[in-house]
């Protein structure tokens, strides 16, 4: 039986993490402390997220992309 997809092309079955309540309006977060910046949109240990957004050493990006989060010397997390 063949697997449903969305008109994207991506099947059903992908999750996605909730983004955190205080930065929902964000794609992007970094880290501080390792200048690490995660994608929202994509896979992470929702541990490392939640840890992240404790601590309160989280950094925004604006505009909000990978592109300005690189230019601001983070490095992207590997899913």
């Amino acid at each position: 039986m063949p697997r449903p997809f969305f008109a994207s092309g991506f099947p059903l079955a992908l999750q996605v993490m909730d983004r955190p309540k205080a930065y929902a309006e964000h794609r992007f977060i970094g880290d501080k402390r390792t200048q690490i910046a995660y994608d929202l949109d994509e896979e992470h240990d929702p541990e490392v997220i939640e840890e992240l957004v404790a601590s309160e050493k989280v950094a925004t990006f604006g505009p909000d992309s990978a592109a300005e989060a690189r230019n601001r010397g983070y490095r992207l997390a590997s899913s």
